[in-house]
């Protein structure tokens, strides 16, 4: 089996929700059609769009350069043949129904199945890049991760905003012993607050001995949460610290301001706790503060772009290339799977309003 197109311009294949102004699919793609002061490294060369807003911008991108969009997943993968060194699946944004827990019901296994049914027929491996988490539900999260592991695929998913998170020499020092760490999020509780875990995780595997894996999460909602922090149940100081990395400073608490905050427990089988607090409109951008068992405290913002063209995008869109160039992934799978895991059953416990038991999903890496 082919594993790597050794041609100067790789070429790939984009499967997508869809193709808007400001969609993820824009932000990606457009840097990969020369936009956005992006030189790209790899070349589109077929695109499936499984849905065409009024707004949508595929079909004019497409023939500007001289792409074709095709009706299925397979086709646009057959499309390509044995020149296709990658395929990049953008599953976010678009019209889909939500689930009883209030996740947007996204096609991401469909996408996947049906990219890794294409290459299985041509009898090639290739590098796959998946935007966000693996799917809204645990059991076709599984799927897709046994699917990518029993083929050795190179894989990347997850957040961008782990690209923009930048530690100094005793930062990384301190997140050996880690013990807990909060992390700032604001608006959708689903969409926002995975960015927030994935920037938790690619913090809390740095601990010495590496990812165990976590055994519960437990999400509560509106004044519980200040309730819970008044019986001192979260940490107080790793918020207040994280709040203070924002250049504009808020001099009351955020109690005052935000009536119904989101908190995500999280518990680690070694006994990690890590926190996801959403305070909706309080802020634009993540930050978080951890303390080690040293008792030491660091905090920083995690700078993203808040303003188009989103800075953070160009960092992804070189990741993605590095994938595909050297057929190796910089982000393990089982960080996007245990992060993955984290959205799936925060969602659920906020749903049935109790700790959702994780202990049975083997994370460790």
């Amino acid at each position: 089996m082919r594993t790597q197109n050794t041609s100067s311009h790789l070429k790939v294949c984009a499967i997508v929700t869809e193709y808007r102004y400001n969609s993820h699919a824009e932000m990606i793609i457009g840097r990969l059609f020369g936009q956005f002061e992006y030189q790209p490294s790899i070349e589109v060369a077929s695109i499936y769009v499984d849905q065409f807003p009024s707004n949508d911008l595929s079909r004019g991108e497409a023939e500007k350069h001289n792409i074709m969009i095709y009706s299925s997943i397979k086709e646009a993968i057959h499309a390509v043949g044995d020149e296709l060194a990658g395929v990049l699946i953008i599953g976010e944004h678009g019209q889909y129904d939500r689930n009883e827990f209030d996740q947007i019901m996204y096609p991401r296994r469909r996408f996947i199945e049906e990219a890794l049914l294409a290459l299985d027929e041509l009898k090639i491996r290739v590098p796959i890049f998946s935007d966000k988490h693996l799917s809204y539900n645990m059991e076709d999260s599984i799927w897709i991760y046994e699917a990518l592991k029993s083929r050795n695929i190179p894989f990347l998913g997850g957040s961008s905003i782990p690209l923009v998170v930048h530690h100094t020499g005793m930062e990384a020092e301190a997140l050996h012993t880690l013990e807990e760490i909060l992390i700032i999020s604001f608006g959708s509780t689903e969409d926002y607050g995975y960015h927030a875990m994935e920037i938790m995780q690619c913090l809390a595997e740095r601990r010495y001995g590496g990812e165990t894996g976590i055994s519960s999460v437990h999400t509560t909602k509106g004044d519980a949460v200040w309730k819970a922090m008044d019986l001192a149940k979260w940490p107080e100081e790793l918020m207040l610290r994280a709040l203070d990395t924002y250049m504009v400073k808020q001099m009351e608490h955020p109690r005052t301001r935000v009536g119904d905050p989101v908190l995500f427990e999280i518990e680690y089988k070694d006994g990690l706790k890590g926190y996801v607090l959403q305070l909706q409109d309080e802020v634009e951008q993540w930050s978080y503060a951890f303390r080690n068992r040293e008792g030491v405290i660091h905090a920083r913002l995690c700078e993203s772009g808040m303003e188009r063209p989103f800075h953070h995008f160009s960092m992804l869109v070189s990741s993605i290339e590095a994938m595909i160039v050297q057929n190796h992934s910089s982000v393990p799978l089982e960080r996007t799977f245990l992060t993955t895991t984290m959205i799936n059953m925060g969602m659920q416990s906020l749903f049935d309003q109790k700790r959702v038991d994780a202990s049975s999903i083997n994370t460790a890496y």
